[in-house]
């Protein structure tokens, strides 16, 4: 896998098929589709930022790249996916063989531009939108992690404040001293033109006969100083934002006891989107939702407020006996529409022990590139520090998110390739071309897409179509057997300045005869198992009776026909290529993954695991599919373990990682000792030291994830509660498979 990993760390892609089937017919015979696992934001520490606008090829807008051809006599250049003749501009007037613009040094195949501009850098913009309908505890736990929240916030920034519970609260924070809020009734449907016109935005002036938002300014007819009163720079409204925090009550309507709490949650999502749609649309801005209980008011509700009805469940919706969750997903798709237009993100945390409602939410999550965050409390590690992650600067810590806004996501090829669509945290533009294919999955008919938000570690699932036949292209044309891929990716990178990040491929077509030995040699079985983990994850939520298991089965035996060695009818023959022999193991473990098997999981917890699956490059993902599990003995150095409660020892500490958990599992003897100190005798810092790796290796792992992993220590034969861990954690991977998956950068 080294080479793959190279390819990775160089380009942020990773491929299933690293050389592609020569025609349609070969590649439907493959079963993996011709895929890529793309991260557009992954950091390079060589990668040049060039100073200047990127020259485009005029007839495809293909960035200039070091596969172009050069006639430097001619001042010319070639176009590689259109073949479009293109002169360069006289400020390349001196470029020869030896002296190369950075554009086309063949390292660079990734590379970024920031032109100047006399724009001035566009702070981003937090909305903090806060659910009051939770308990005492639970507020003050919210609000403590809120105020040191609001102390990491950039002081640029800008930042504003809404409530809600029976009703949505908008708090100005420019009113000086006097607190002032505007009220809006959670049960009822609010437009644009009725928040700006309750809010007082046109009291000093006439309102406009026609609203038209502009997208790089606020709407007509608003002014710098009416904006102002509910979206300040963090510098200038700390104050008054710890003021409102620290007065900050429970929701003082009353709850029956056979009733749920009455909360408005998308009432006041809608009211946050309008507000930063007429204040500052087309600009980097984040809708950070804090929810504490199943939405009960207004168009996005789940369920009812008697406690006599059931939140739906997996069941209800299969039976199509869940009464809100349409009328739901409606409104949220309608959302997501409005601010994938505004261009802003819908952040959630999720911090209940019952559903809110996130599995009607995700749509308007996943297609702004929204970050998602479940826990059991707002007082739980897991909530704050994911929440603390999200400011911290690159200063201050190496593995913050690089939070990014505004991106555009586009893809240009050689046309004998066509996109069938995009698994991922985007939305579709609609602009359909040549390249389109007419199979769309995911995100499809277009060659473009909307990357409202976007960090250094979002990753996208694209999908091709291979269009070619034998030895000729899509019109008949003899073909050579190499073609190229272009990701263009324009961001606002958190200093403010919009870049364009671009990144050329070349790869090659395989065919004939000895075409099965050079695919096998190209295949990425890790990327693999990764394509079909989302893709089996979508076909679930968008086809109907669609069978996992059998389809999953179905695609194994037939990989395994193609690309097996063996004698027909003796089983004892057969053999698979070792870059094929863990391919297998990926899919008895997707099999039983939560991806799949969604029994004893809530519909909001499934909707989570698959949000985090939709974003996270591929070694993360890979945990996801198949946990790891490293042993730690005092005779030798820590080693992968096998997936079995046979790696239980009672002299080593088992160290699992499933991503969504990590746990230290300590063997008898091992916590005998350390229950008797030993760990602190001089003469034992061997036994310290083993004590203390694992610990290492897992807040390694902690740090560099988003949401923060939850961590669980426990004992061999500890507790009642830890032997709940144990059976739920070590003996649900009893495969006898190998750890295949290299840890800590190991």
């Amino acid at each position: 896998m080294a080479e793959f990993l190279d390819l990775e760390a160089h380009d942020g892609i990773r491929m299933p098929w690293n050389v592609f089937p020569g025609t349609k017919q070969e590649a439907a015979s493959c079963v993996v589709p011709v895929s890529a696992i793309y991260t557009p934001l992954k950091p390079f520490p060589n990668m040049p930022v060039l100073p200047y606008s990127p020259l485009r090829c005029r007839t495809c807008r293909s960035v200039l790249n070091p596969f172009s051809t050069v006639d430097y006599m001619g001042q010319i250049w070639i176009c590689p996916f259109c073949f479009q003749r293109n002169h360069f501009p006289p400020h390349y007037a001196s470029i020869s063989q030896d002296n190369l613009p950075p554009d086309l040094f063949p390292q660079y195949t990734t590379i970024e531009y920031e032109a100047p501009t006399d724009k001035t850098a566009v702070p981003p913009v937090f909305l903090f939108v806060v659910d009051t309908c939770i308990i005492e505890e639970e507020l003050g736990f919210l609000k403590s992690a809120l105020l040191q929240a609001i102390d990491l916030v950039p002081d640029d920034s800008l930042v504003g404040f809404i409530t809600f519970g029976t009703y949505v609260h908008v708090h100005e924070l420019g009113f000086g001293l006097i607190p002032k809020t505007y009220v809006f009734k959670g049960s009822k449907e609010i437009s644009q033109d009725q928040i700006l016109e309750h809010m007082k935005f046109f009291a000093k002036k006439p309102k406009p006969i026609t609203g038209v938002t502009s997208a790089s300014g606020p709407r007509d007819g608003l002014t710098a100083e009416s904006i102002a009163r509910f979206l300040l720079p963090a510098s200038e409204c700390e104050f008054a934002l710890t003021s409102v925090l620290e007065e900050l009550q429970k929701d003082p309507w009353p709850v029956q006891a056979d009733q749920r709490a009455i909360r408005c949650t998308s009432t006041a999502l809608s009211v946050a989107t309008s507000l930063l749609g007429a204040c500052v649309p087309g600009s980097g801005a984040r809708i950070m939702a804090f929810i504490g209980g199943p939405s009960t008011e207004g168009p996005g509700a789940i369920v009812s407020k008697s406690l006599s009805e059931p939140i739906r469940s997996h069941k209800d919706l299969d039976k199509d006996s869940a009464p809100f969750y349409q009328k739901a997903v409606k409104f949220y798709e309608a959302l997501s529409k409005q601010l994938v237009n505004q261009g802003h993100v819908l952040d959630l945390f999720v911090c209940a022990l019952d559903q809110v409602g996130l599995a009607e939410l995700k749509v308007a999550v996943e297609r702004t590139g929204g970050l998602v965050v479940l826990a059991e409390s707002f007082g739980h590690s897991i909530f704050k520090d994911s929440l603390k992650r999200i400011f911290q600067s690159t200063e201050s810590n190496s593995y913050n998110l690089g939070l990014s806004f505004n991106g555009i996501f586009e893809i240009n090829c050689s046309k004998d390739i066509k996109i069938q669509g995009v698994i991922g945290p985007c939305a579709s533009l609609e602009r359909k071309g040549p390249l389109c294919s007419e199979t769309v999955v995911g995100q499809g008919n277009t060659n473009a897409w909307k990357m409202c938000g976007l960090d250094k570690a979002t990753s996208l699932c694209l999908l091709f179509e291979i269009a070619k036949r034998d030895g000729v292209d899509a019109i008949g044309q003899p073909t050579n057997n190499q073609f190229y891929l272009q990701f263009l990716t324009y961001y606002q990178h958190n200093n403010g300045q919009m870049r364009l990040r671009a990144t050329t491929l070349s790869r090659r077509w395989v065919a004939g005869p000895g075409s099965v030995q050079e695919l096998i040699a190209g295949f990425d079985q890790e990327a693999a198992a990764v394509v079909m983990t989302r893709l089996v994850s979508l076909k679930m939520e968008t086809e109907v009776e669609f069978d996992p298991i059998q389809w999953l089965d179905k695609s194994l035996i037939r990989l395994c026909s193609r690309f097996g060695d063996y004698q027909k009818d003796r089983p004892s023959t057969f053999s698979l290529s070792p870059r094929f022999s863990i391919f297998p193991q990926f899919m008895f473990h997707l099999r039983r993954s939560q991806f799949v098997q969604i029994f004893n999981n809530s519909p909001d917890e499934t909707a989570y695991f698959r949000m985090i699956l939709y974003r996270e490059n591929v070694s993360n993902s890979v945990v996801m599919i198949q946990p790891s599990l490293i042993s730690y003995t005092l005779q030798k150095d820590p080693e992968p373990a096998l997936l079995d409660v046979a790696a239980i020892g009672a002299d080593r500490i088992l160290l699992l990682d499933s991503y969504f958990t990590v746990v230290i599992f300590h063997g008898m003897t091992i916590a005998q000792w350390r229950n008797a100190g030993y760990q602190d005798l001089p003469e034992h810092k061997a036994f310290a030291q083993l004590l203390q790796d694992p610990r290492d290796d897992a807040d390694a792992i902690l740090k560099e994830r988003f949401p923060v992993t939850r961590l669980v220590i426990c004992d061999q034969y500890g507790s009642q509660a830890v032997r709940r861990n144990q059976q739920r954690l070590i003996p649900h991977m009893r495969s006898g498979c190998r750890r295949i998956t290299q840890l800590l950068g190991g």
